[in-house]
């Protein structure tokens, strides 16, 4: 099967769920259990559409990692066992390790906190021809420390900006880094990993019950639960006044994994092959060299 018609199979899967602009987005208009009318009897057609995105994936990562000019960040935010690892785990399995690095963003250290809440993720952004995948990111910022406004004391803000308009200013910020880095050649798609409490409530348990999953589970995340309208409204006013064109987010279904993966891998081909991404030309001159080194190897005794 030809790479065009491997792209043209999954492409679909991945447009519903594509938000390019904020404006009167509602978060209550995505459904967590969304599988866009597939069910149980699908599984194999979808797990047979995943390997085929995998594959395409595996051959345009190549491409950009010759090619040598774009560089490509997807940023992975969700609540707890909504299924970002996995997610990251099975969509990239065919990539080249060489060419594509994961970032996992913890509590910020000391010496984060010394700097601005941008600095951290700066540092771990993509070189060309690569893919970065951030699994959390700057959008904590607006996430955690918005729920958790003790964390603000720590950033050592000066008191006097640290006003009532600090997340509309922060979004407007991040708009502007995003931005600058779309002008600079780093190609950015952002995935919200949308749970259901119920399904999460699932999870936890899952973890709980199953001792080979207890490394899984930290006391924090029922805690974090406790807060799940307040990451709600503030999720849905981060994608409102995050979410562009150039930078979209992608609002994915999260309760059925096996549907989620599907998702992010159609979005992932869909970027890389928007890219028209291909292997650097040979000049002339170079091909005088090559055909010169292939005579000088026959040659050799």
């Amino acid at each position: 099967m030809t790479l065009k018609t491997l792209l043209k199979q999954i492409r679909g899967f991945a447009k519903p769920f594509r938000v390019t602009d904020g404006e009167g987005f509602r978060l209550k208009d995505f459904d967590p259990g969304d599988t866009l009318d597939l069910d149980s009897e699908d599984k194999p057609r979808v797990k047979e559409a995943l390997e085929m995105g995998i594959e395409a994936l595996s051959k345009l990562q190549d491409r950009l990692y010759a090619q040598d000019s774009w560089a490509v960040l997807l940023i992975f935010q969700a609540m707890d066992a909504a299924g970002k690892d996995s997610t990251i785990k099975h969509v990239m399995s065919g990539v080249n390790p060489q060419g594509c690095e994961v970032t996992s963003f913890k509590a910020p250290s000391s010496e984060d906190l010394d700097h601005d809440y941008l600095w951290r993720c700066v540092k771990r952004l993509p070189t060309r021809g690569h893919i970065g995948i951030f699994n959390r990111s700057y959008y904590e910022e607006t996430l955690v420390v918005r729920v958790h406004p003790e964390l603000l004391e720590k950033q050592k803000i000066p008191p006097e900006l640290v006003t009532t308009d600090i997340w509309k200013e922060r979004h407007k910020d991040i708009r502007a880094f995003e931005r600058y880095l779309t002008r600079n050649g780093v190609v950015i798609r952002k995935f919200f990993l949308h749970l259901s409490k119920k399904e999460q409530k699932k999870r936890f348990l899952e973890r709980l019950e199953n001792p080979e999953k207890n490394w899984k589970f930290s006391a924090d995340d029922v805690r974090e639960r406790n807060f799940r309208d307040e990451y709600m409204e503030a999720y849905e006013d981060m994608i409102r006044h995050t979410a562009t064109e150039d930078a979209p987010w992608y609002v994915v279904p999260a309760d059925n994994k096996w549907f989620t993966r599907l998702v992010v891998a159609a979005a992932v081909v869909s970027t890389l092959d928007a890219l028209d991404l291909s292997y650097p030309k040979v000049s002339k001159a170079e091909r005088k060299e090559l055909a010169a080194a292939r005579r000088a190897l026959l040659a050799e005794k």
